[in-house]
């Protein structure tokens, strides 16, 4: 184990190199307790757990008696143990669980997916319950939803979605409702709600314009803020956008979220906002020519900051806390394990005008988010 310090806040400044290659991707639970990923490089992967919560975080590896190949696939769970995807014989996965025992690992067998008529399997983001794990395999005409960690009996087929499926956002606190981008036939890709405990019942999410992609990026279940990444205000041109689960109002396309020359992805919200979207630090990874940074802006604010990254950022990884401190994890020779913390600079948002807001005059004629539609529970009125 290695014990590492949380660094202080990164100020303004100039954008850093991204990770290291061979770094694989850094994925939390949604608690913010545990992340996971797969270290080492070459012939020597192996898949190491991060341990957040503490006074100071730090990583355990979990090596077995062979190396990982680099196409393994780790997910944490809350309780600390690690869901690990493998694929074997073309279109064969396998599942385990790998834990600390002593001085090594143990591994958990939980068996075997075959998926011979799909284009690929994904595992789904960290579901909200931390228990349960999902995948989903990809076919051209029908996508299958599979519960690999959490159920009683092994591997269990939880849903077929007719379309091919991308994406995979949970829209609230229970792991019940489940965001997917489809694609129906050669028509647009629509952001869709899939109900898990009603075998997988499908109802529209976003549909901003008939023919527009429309996709769900991020949501929020507190404040029910969504990033979405749509061509509706641009044909053929993408925009970050925002909207209000359950709410009438048209997605907003932001001009400062926009950058000539860079790449903006969300990757993590602020929680803890109960019905104040406006309000949510939102952190969007920057990559360009130079490199990766991170960006952080709020609805209510016109400007969006770009800031520093530390060195060894695993870029794409992080989380807020509910004060508003975004939580950055990073890994170089000398600190292997360690977390900055970026706070925001004390400057007052600017209102954002109407007009710039809807991004367009033309799209806010517009019914764009027909999101009160999704039979969504434990939710908050619509705004």
């Amino acid at each position: 184990m290695t014990a590492c310090a949380i660094e202080t806040a990164v100020r303004d400044g100039g954008p850093t190199w991204p990770a290291p290659a061979g770094q694989g991707a850094f994925t939390i639970t949604a608690n913010g307790a545990y992340a996971a990923r797969l270290a080492g490089s070459g012939d020597a992967r192996y898949v190491e757990r991060w341990t957040l919560d503490g006074p100071e975080p730090y990583a355990v590896p979990l090596p077995l008696g062979q190396p990982e190949e680099p196409g393994t696939r780790p997910l944490p769970l809350a309780d600390g143990r690690v869901l690990v995807a493998r694929r074997v014989d073309g279109r064969r996965h396998t599942f385990s669980l790998l834990y600390p025992t002593g001085p090594g690992t143990g591994e958990l067998l939980l068996g075997a997916v075959d998926a011979p008529g799909s284009e690929h399997l994904v595992l789904l983001p960290p579901s909200p319950d931390g228990i349960r794990a999902y995948a989903l395999c990809v076919g051209p005409d029908t996508s299958t939803l599979w519960l690999v960690a959490g159920g009683a009996f092994g591997p269990e087929r939880v849903a077929e979605v007719r379309g091919h499926c991308s994406g995979g956002v949970w829209l609230d606190r229970t792991g019940r409702m489940l965001a997917l981008d489809r694609r129906l036939g050669d028509g647009p890709v629509k952001a869709v709600a899939v109900d898990l405990e009603r075998g997988g019942e499908v109802t529209p999410l976003l549909q901003i314009t008939e023919h527009s992609h429309d996709r769900l990026l991020l949501a929020d279940p507190d404040s029910g803020l969504l990033l979405i990444r749509s061509d509706a205000p641009s044909p053929g041109h993408d925009r970050l956008g925002w909207g209000v689960l359950g709410s009438l109002l048209p997605v907003r396309f932001p001009d400062c979220l926009r950058l000539d020359d860079a790449a903006v992805t969300p990757f993590a919200v602020q929680p803890g906002q109960t019905l104040l979207p406006e309000g949510c630090g939102v952190a969007l990874r920057i990559d360009a020519a130079a490199g990766s940074w991170v960006g952080m802006w709020r609805p209510s604010s016109r400007r969006m900051r770009q800031l520093a990254v530390p060195a060894g950022w695993l870029a794409g990884a992080g989380l807020w806390t509910p004060e508003g401190v975004l939580r950055l994890p990073y890994a170089t020779p000398g600190a292997p394990c360690g977390l900055a913390a970026l706070e925001e600079p004390d400057e007052p948002p600017v209102p954002e005008p109407a007009a710039a807001a809807t991004g367009t005059g033309a799209f806010k004629v517009c019914r764009p988010v027909p999101l009160q539609q999704a039979p969504l529970t434990d939710r908050g009125p619509a705004r």
